[in-house]
C-alpha cells in the first residue's frame, strides 16, 4: 500500500529497503572505453630550429646579448627538435611588442590572442577526429578540454562547442593549467565518462598556444630560455566511446588509468600566472626524478594486463625533452625503437605541452601502418600512455592496441 502523499518511507529492522537494486538513472557501458578517432592541428607558420635563435633574439631586440644567444643556440642544438609551429609570427609580435619583452605587463594582450586561437585550433583538430570516427556531431555527448594557454569564462570548451555546432546539451569539463600531464588527464576523464554513460561519445581535447609563456630572454631566468627552445603550438583531439558500434573502428582500448605525485619533487616544475604572463620554473633534475621513480608505478599499472616485459609493450610518452626520454629508456632498458614515436613528435613539433602525448599516440599508429604491423601498437598488444608535468605529477594509462584492418 502506498504511503499518503507527503509522508516519507522508513525502513524497519524487519523490512530493510535494498537500495542497491533500485534502477540507475544512467546505465553504464558494458565494455572498456576506446579511442575511435584522432585528429591533430598546428598553426600554419613553421619555424626551423636551426634558424630560430637568430629569429628569437632579433624579434625580442636582444641581438646584442651574444653570450646568452650562444647559450640559447646550444640548447636548441641539443633539443632534438628539427622544427616547430607557432602562432606568434614576426608580424604578430611586432603588433604586440609587450609579448616580446621581458616581464612587461601584457596579460591582457596575451589573453586576447589565446581565447580566440586555442578553441579555433582545437576545433580544427576535432573536425579531423570526428571525420575519422565517422559519426555525426550530434552524437557527441561530452567534451573534456585541457589547456595551459590562458583562462577565460565561458571557457575554451564552450567556444569550441559553438565553433563545431555541437548540441547545446553537450556536457563539458574544462581543465585549465594542467601543464604537460593534461593530455593523459583528458583521456582518463574521457574513459570514466564513456564507461559510466552508455552510448556516450566524448571529445578528449588538448590545445596549446604559447602566447601566454612567450617573452624575451634574460640572464636571470635561464629555465625560461629552455622553454623558449622547446615549446610549440598544437591541438589534438580523441573521440572516445565504449561498446563500439559495427561501423566504428576502435584504434586503442583503455584498460587502466592512474596518477601519482612523485616523491621529493616539490618545485620541480611550476608555473605562476602573472601580469607578465605565465612564468615557468624548471629544476635541472626533472629527468632524474622521473626516471628514478617511474618504474615502481609502471610495474603496478601493467599488472592489469599480465605484467608483460617492458620491451613487449608500446610507449606513448610525453616528449618533454630528449634527456627525459633518454633516461627513462636507460632506466627500463628499453630498445631504441620504443621511444621513436615520442622522438618523432619532439623533432617535428617540439613540446606542445598537454597536446604532445596525443600526437605521439597518433604517430605510433601511423608508424604501425607503415611498418605493416599487425596492431596499432607497432605489433604489441599493450602499451603505456604517459604524461608528466607540474607537481611533479605522473599520469599513466594502459592501452590495448587494435588489429590493423
Amino acid at each position: 500500500m502506498a504511503p499518503p502523499s507527503g509522508e516519507s518511507i522508513s525502513a524497519s529492522a524487519e523490512e530493510p529497503i535494498a537500495l542497491s537494486v533500485l534502477p540507475r538513472g544512467q546505465p553504464r557501458a558494458e565494455g572498456p572505453a576506446s579511442v575511435l578517432g584522432i585528429g591533430t592541428a598546428v598553426p600554419p607558420t613553421e619555424f626551423l630550429q636551426s634558424e630560430y635563435p637568430d629569429f628569437f633574439f632579433e624579434v625580442t631586440k636582444c641581438s646584442e646579448k651574444e653570450a646568452l644567444k650562444a647559450k640559447f643556440k646550444r640548447i636548441c642544438d641539443k633539443s632534438g627538435i628539427r622544427k616547430r609551429y607557432l602562432f606568434l609570427t614576426k608580424e604578430v609580435l611586432e603588433a604586440n611588442p609587450g609579448i616580446a619583452t621581458y616581464m612587461e605587463p601584457s596579460l591582457n594582450v596575451r589573453h586576447d590572442i589565446v581565447v580566440v586561437q586555442v578553441p579555433k585550433l582545437a576545433a580544427e583538430a576535432a573536425v579531423k577526429a570526428i571525420k575519422e570516427w565517422g559519426g555525426r556531431k550530434s552524437e557527441i555527448t561530452h567534451i573534456v578540454f585541457a589547456t595551459t594557454s590562458g583562462v577565460n569564462m565561458p571557457g575554451a570548451d564552450h567556444a569550441m562547442a559553438k565553433l563545431l555546432g555541437l548540441k547545446p546539451t553537450v556536457k563539458r569539463v574544462m581543465l585549465y593549467q594542467t601543464g604537460c600531464f593534461g593530455g593523459a588527464t583528458v583521456l582518463r576523464v574521457a574513459k570514466d565518462l564513456a564507461e559510466n554513460n552508455k552510448n556516450a561519445r566524448v571529445l578528449a581535447v588538448c590545445s596549446e598556444v604559447t602566447a601566454v609563456t612567450y617573452r624575451a630572454p634574460n640572464e636571470n631566468h635561464l629555465d625560461g630560455l629552455v622553454g623558449s627552445a622547446l615549446f610549440g603550438d598544437g591541438a589534438a583531439v580523441f573521440v572516445v566511446g565504449a561498446d563500439p558500434k559495427p561501423e566504428e573502428k576502435p584504434l586503442f582500448e583503455v584498460h587502466w588509468a592512474g596518477e601519482t605525485i612523485l616523491p621529493e619533487s616539490d618545485g620541480a616544475i611550476d608555473g605562476h600566472l602573472t601580469e607578465a604572463g605565465l612564468i615557468f620554473h624548471l629544476m635541472k633534475d626533472v629527468p632524474g626524478l622521473i626516471s628514478k621513480n617511474i618504474e615502481k608505478f609502471l610495474s603496478e599499472a601493467r599488472k592489469c594486463v599480465g605484467s608483460p616485459d617492458w620491451n613487449d609493450m608500446f610507449w606513448a610518452v610525453h616528449p618533454g625533452g630528449p634527456a627525459i626520454l633518454d633516461q627513462v629508456e636507460a632506466k627500463l632498458k628499453l630498445s631504441k625503437d620504443k621511444m621513436q614515436g615520442s622522438r618523432d613528435v619532439l623533432s617535428e613539433f617540439g613540446n606542445m605541452s598537454s597536446s604532445s602525448v596525443l600526437f605521439v599516440l597518433d604517430q605510433i599508429r601511423q608508424r604501425s601502418m607503415k611498418m605493416g604491423a599487425s596492431t596499432t601498437g607497432e605489433g604489441n598488444d599493450f602499451g603505456f600512455f604517459i604524461g608528466f608535468g607540474p607537481g611533479l605529477t605522473l599520469e599513466v594509462l594502459v592501452l590495448r592496441s587494435m588489429p590493423i584492418v
